[in-house]
């Protein structure tokens, strides 16, 4: 087998090689001036059974996973991996005319020799219908779960901002025998929350508010700040994709965040839980 990662997920695909004793195939990333990408695979992989991953968290990304898709035109067989699906989260039409655009990036990821495709925690399931082969979404949320557990936390509780992620915090808190508690949040606008159930009786423990995602920071900020003035002793953040755009880590350094954890479906200097164990996992099975 050949692990291969795009340039994107370069650090995670060395993670699952090396769980899985095997040397990583490097790849050759460079642009030309014109800002076109040239990507080429250094290793014949003609006959071989290649493992791509790569997270699709910019149009760029997408490129690259497409052109190691054509690059492995002459392998056996390949498995794709997508950690973080960029533009998942289009996934219906709410107005006429507009591009289901979860729908149209799984539709991009097709070749001859795909036989899978796995993402983690996708944000809505739904779209994996929309690849062409079998696809296949993994859950990281009990990674997130034992490295909280590992870090010694006083009384440690989980926090879900919302009750998208409700389920899942209550899946992690019960298989670990963790307390948890949730938020009800109000979008106002584009940019601005409310959360309600902050009535929480937490003075003196450790609080972790997790979610799938932290795109801008803001919905976490909120809950921070509220969980801060409740007597919360530290309150962190933990999520799958660390999306983290704009100023998101300012943002919730300034509302008191202690820390904030992640896993590497993005690969940002938060991503320290590592995904390849589940990797790793559904490539045995």
């Amino acid at each position: 087998m050949k692990i291969i990662g795009g340039p994107s997920s370069q650090t995670l695909a060395c993670r699952v090689a090396a769980q899985l004793n095997i040397v990583p195939t490097i790849t050759h990333f460079e642009r030309f001036p014109d800002n076109e990408q040239y990507l080429r695979i250094t290793e014949d992989i003609g006959g071989q059974d290649v493992v791509l991953i790569q997270s699709t968290a910019t149009d760029s990304d997408l490129v690259a996973l497409l052109q190691l898709l054509d690059a492995c035109e002459s392998a056996k067989s390949v498995k794709a991996v997508i950690p973080y699906m960029g533009y998942a989260r289009q996934d219906k039409l709410f107005k006429p005319g507009e591009a289901v655009s979860a729908r149209a990036m799984a539709r991009t990821v097709t070749a001859d020799n795909l036989e899978a495709v796995y993402t983690i925690n996708i944000h809505e399931k739904s779209v994996l219908k929309h690849f062409k082969c079998p696809a296949y979404d993994l859950d990281a949320s009990p990674l997130i779960a034992e490295y909280i557990v590992s870090l010694g936390l006083k009384e440690p509780l989980l926090v879900a901002p919302d009750k998208g992620v409700r389920a899942m915090v209550e899946n992690m808190a019960r298989g670990l025998s963790l307390d948890q508690a949730s938020f009800d949040k109000i979008r106002l606008d584009g940019a601005t929350v409310e959360m309600k159930g902050g009535d929480l009786d937490i003075t003196g423990r450790d609080v972790i508010i997790v979610d799938d995602m932290i795109a801008t920071g803001g919905t976490m900020a909120e809950a921070v700040k509220i969980l801060g003035k409740n007597g919360a002793r530290d309150v962190y953040t933990a999520c799958i994709h660390p999306v983290l755009s704009r100023n998101a880590v300012l943002r919730l350094a300034n509302a008191g965040v202690k820390d904030i954890m992640a896993t590497d479906t993005i690969e940002k200097v938060q991503s320290r839980i590592s995904t390849a164990p589940i990797i790793v996992g559904a490539l045995k099975k």
